[in-house]
C-alpha cells in the first residue's frame, strides 16, 4: 500500500479572506484575489435561512472554480447550534478533495476539535478520501476557549492554525469598544496584547500557525495596516481579510522586507559555509560587521521561510571569502 505524502499544515496564510457562502458573485470574484487563503463562510456571514442552501453552493464552487494557490477553507457553524454536523457531512462529503481545511469557530474546549475531527474521519473512510488530509483551524472567540486554548491546540494532529476571534470575544468579556479590533476608549496600553500572546504561546509549542481577525472597518486602510502590524511584529503568521483592499496590505506586511529577506538568506549561507570543513568548522562567525551563530541561524531560518512562502526572490548571494 503507497504511504500518503505528508500534509503541508503550514501553509501560506498572510491574507485570510472572508467570503460568504450565499453570495455567488462574491465566491466568482473571491477566485481572483491574490489572497493566501480564501475561507467561504457558513457561519456569521449566512443568515439562519440561507445556510442550508449555501452548503450546496460552496460544494460546487470548491468544485469548480480555480483555486489555483489558494488555501481553500469553509468555516461551518459552532457545535451549539443544530447545523454544524450538517454543514460539515454535506461540504465535506461533495467537495471533500477540493477542500484543504475546516474552520470551527467559537472552540472553547479540546473536546469540540475531538469531535469534529472523528466526524471527518468517519466522512472520510465512508467516501474513501485519504484520512486526515482535511485539516482543522480552531478560532478562539471567549474567555473559555482562551483558556483552553493549550489543549485545544494539542486536540488534533489535524489542527493548523489557531485563530483570534476580536468581535465576539470583546462582547464576551464587556470589552467597552464598539470598533473591533481597535483599542478600547480609556486603556492607556494594548488590550489585546494577553490575548494575543497567549494564542501565539500556544500556536508555537505545537508547532502550528497564529492567525489575527477581522478589522471591520473595511475601508480604512491605515486603521487595518496599524492594528496588522501589531500582529506581525509579534509574529502572527497573518490576518483576516473582508475587502479585496485589505489583501495587498496584509500580504505586504506579513512578508519579510526584500532587505531583511535576503540577509536572512545570507546568514543561512554563510552560517553553513563556516560550520562546514572548508569554512574552517566554526561555531560563530562574522558576516561583514554582524556576528553570527545558531541561534542568529534560527532567527533567519524564520524571516528566509516566510519570504519563500510568499514566492520572494534574492537578490544577493554570499560569496566565499578570499583565503
Amino acid at each position: 500500500m503507497t504511504t500518503p505524502a505528508p500534509v503541508n499544515r503550514l501553509r501560506p496564510r498572510r491574507s485570510c479572506l472572508a467570503v460568504p457562502g450565499s453570495n455567488p458573485r462574491f465566491l466568482e470574484k473571491a477566485q481572483g484575489l491574490p489572497a493566501d487563503q480564501v475561507f467561504l463562510d457558513l457561519e456569521d456571514a449566512c443568515a439562519p435561512l440561507a445556510k442550508p442552501e449555501a452548503r450546496h453552493t460552496i460544494v460546487k464552487f470548491l468544485n469548480e472554480g480555480d483555486w489555483t494557490g489558494k488555501t481553500r477553507v469553509v468555516r461551518v457553524n459552532d457545535w451549539t447550534t443544530e447545523w454544524t454536523y450538517r454543514d460539515v457531512v454535506t461540504v465535506v462529503e461533495g467537495a471533500g478533495p477540493n477542500l484543504d481545511c475546516i474552520m470551527l469557530p467559537k472552540v472553547q474546549n479540546a473536546q469540540q476539535v475531538v469531535a469534529l475531527d472523528l466526524l471527518l474521519t468517519q466522512i472520510e473512510k465512508t467516501m474513501g478520501f485519504e484520512v486526515g488530509r482535511i485539516g482543522i483551524e480552531a478560532q478562539i472567540e471567549n474567555a473559555q476557549g482562551l483558556n483552553n486554548v493549550n489543549e485545544i491546540a494539542q486536540a488534533s494532529p489535524r489542527i493548523e492554525t489557531i485563530i483570534f476571534g476580536p468581535a465576539d470575544f470583546m462582547a464576551s468579556i464587556n470589552m467597552k469598544s464598539l470598533v473591533v479590533g481597535e483599542q478600547p476608549p480609556g486603556y492607556p496600553a494594548d488590550a489585546y496584547h494577553y490575548i494575543l500572546m497567549k494564542i501565539l504561546m500556544a500556536a508555537r509549542a505545537n508547532d502550528l500557525q497564529a492567525i489575527d481577525g477581522p478589522y471591520l472597518q473595511i475601508r480604512n486602510v491605515d486603521g487595518y495596516r496599524a492594528v496588522a502590524q501589531r500582529a506581525a511584529a509579534l509574529g502572527f503568521d497573518g490576518k483576516w481579510v473582508l475587502h479585496p483592499g485589505q489583501v495587498e496590505a496584509s500580504n505586504e506586511i506579513f512578508s519579510p522586507s526584500q532587505e531583511d529577506y535576503d540577509h536572512a538568506e545570507l546568514i543561512l549561507d554563510a552560517y553553513e559555509y563556516y560550520t562546514s570543513e572548508a569554512g574552517g568548522k566554526k561555531g560563530s562567525a562574522m558576516l561583514g560587521d554582524e556576528m553570527i551563530d545558531e541561534a542568529s541561524r534560527k532567527m533567519a531560518l524564520v524571516v528566509s521561510g516566510k519570504g519563500r512562502a510568499a514566492g520572494m526572490k534574492r537578490t544577493s548571494s554570499f560569496e566565499i571569502p578570499e583565503a
